[in-house]
């Protein structure tokens, strides 16, 4: 599981490259859910979580990239 110190230390390559690999896990995960070889259903909901972590975090910092953008152009 991907904790919210463990991502802000990461880069932005690093985070889309992570995104990457927890998007095709679900993928994954989905696929044998629906040919019923998925043996803890668990852990469907916790990739969904991951990459919705990893996506906040790639969200935020380009709120925090547009934002320092902005109070670059008024200064």
């Amino acid at each position: 599981m991907a904790k919210k110190k463990k991502l802000t230390e990461l880069s932005d390559a690093d985070l889309l490259k992570h995104l990457d690999e927890v998007s095709e896990d679900l993928f994954n995960l989905r696929f044998q859910n629906a040919t019923g070889q998925l043996t803890n259903v668990r852990r469907l909901s916790q990739t969904r979580k991951d990459k919705a972590r990893v996506l906040t975090e790639l969200r935020q910092r380009e709120i925090a990239a547009a934002e320092a953008l902005e109070s670059e152009e008024v200064a």
